[in-house]
């Protein structure tokens, strides 16, 4: 955690070179390095200054490639290293395949990639609203009823998150107790931006939201079961997000989202008032089976 500070000036150091402005914090590099992810290998890279930094962890069958080079030190060879060193550790850990990230104006990193053996996999999109005054008020299916999240609740949150998301690309299920530790015990965990609707005694969707990540109101997930999609109840969700930042405050609020997402996410947050605030590549390959002699 002592590293958390030199790391995140390399992120928005390499970020600011692509794209001319980055919103990692501090903060996110702590809460992501919070999480398990299976033994974790995070190595840095020191010259003069941070030089490149690379973290390869288990997500899945996969084995996922985070890395950065600061802006002064590419040329070198370093981004190069990260790959093949990842490689040959998703070999060791018996990985099929090793995905990776760029920025998409990231044209160097994008050559890195395909020369390496990558091949572009899919497209997510961060957006973002800035609130410059209040949102809509939701308007809610008949029946239903949104309420807060209390601790009796983290079981039937939890399952309706699973449930929600159980055909998203790349999705991996993720024990309850671990999730409970994760989510539960954060430094900023504030249950009162966790949010269930109701029909009746059934649990229809929840909305989790973090107080600040990424330099904005995070909306973490949306959540909705399929018996009650196309009923309004995303946006509703999501404007009642939207409001309650608004009311703390916040006025920019941000999110994550798949840009091929199959039930049309992105077309809900346009509709909301979301732009697109960057585009992320997702990279991966195939790790051939070695064969003895």
């Amino acid at each position: 955690m002592d590293d958390a500070d030199a790391v995140n000036e390399l992120i928005v150091a390499a970020d600011t070179a692509v794209q001319g402005w980055s919103d990692s914090t501090i903060a996110d590099v702590r809460e992501w390095w919070r999480r398990d992810w299976g033994e974790p290998d995070r190595r840095l890279v020191e010259g003069d200054g941070l030089a490149a930094y690379a973290e390869v962890f288990d997500h899945g069958e996969l084995a996922e490639l985070d890395g950065y080079v600061h802006p002064s030190s590419k040329g070198r060879g370093l981004g190069a290293w990260m790959i093949a060193a990842a490689e040959e550790r998703a070999r060791r850990r018996g990985k099929a395949r090793i995905q990776a990230w760029c920025l998409a104006p990231d044209v160097d990193g994008r050559s890195l990639f395909e020369l390496a053996g990558f091949l572009e996999a899919r497209r997510f999109y961060r957006m973002l609203i800035e609130l410059d005054q209040a949102p809509p008020e939701p308007d809610w299916p008949e029946g239903l009823q949104v309420e807060t999240f209390r601790d009796e609740d983290a079981r039937t949150f939890y399952d309706t998150l699973q449930d929600a998301f159980a055909e998203e690309w790349n999705f991996v299920p993720e024990p309850f107790e671990r999730w409970l530790e994760f989510r539960l015990e954060a430094p900023d965990f504030d249950p009162t931006l966790w949010f269930l609707v109701r029909d009746g005694e059934e649990v229809a969707a929840v909305l989790r939201c973090d107080r600040r990540r990424f330099d904005a109101g995070w909306i973490g997930a949306i959540g909705v079961r399929k018996p009650w999609r196309k009923r309004g109840l995303g946006l509703a969700l999501l404007l009642h997000g939207f409001g309650d930042f608004h009311r703390r405050g916040e006025r920019k609020v941000a999110l994550g989202v798949d840009a091929q997402n199959p039930t049309g996410a992105t077309r809900l947050y346009e509709r909301a008032g979301m732009h697109v605030a960057y585009e992320a590549i997702a990279f991966a390959k195939e790790i051939p089976t070695e064969v003895a002699p």
